[in-house]
């Protein structure tokens, strides 16, 4: 969440953030329908790295939450973890490329 310089987030402001770790590792996997070993899977895959609180232990985002939930959607499937994690990735990477694509052409039609 970005907030202008020397405005103050109320404790509750985080709650709208899609990217404040707000869930413990049982609670995001309650959340998603998996396991903690799966988000530890996917973490050591490089999918979603969870923040870690000063005790050591992970938290996650609502928005990793999603990316997560996605590749347990790909293992339900009978996808290997890491071949699931890599697909999303790559979804990811496609999408972004589609949207830069996009943009670049509105922009070029905009000059001509």
């Amino acid at each position: 969440m970005h907030l202008p310089q020397g405005t103050s987030a109320s404790p509750t402001d985080r709650f709208e953030d899609d990217d404040y770790p707000a869930y413990t590792m049982g609670r995001a996997a309650e959340m998603i329908g998996a396991t903690p070993a799966f988000l530890r899977a996917v973490g050591e895959a490089g999918l979603i790295t969870p923040l870690r609180s000063g005790g050591g232990h992970r938290r996650y985002s609502r928005s990793q939450l999603r990316v997560a939930a996605r590749a347990r959607d790909l293992v339900d499937q009978g996808t290997p973890v890491e071949a699931a994690c890599r697909i999303v990735t790559l979804e990811d990477r496609l999408d972004e490329a589609l949207r830069l694509n996009a943009e670049l052409r509105r922009s070029a039609t905009q000059d001509a």
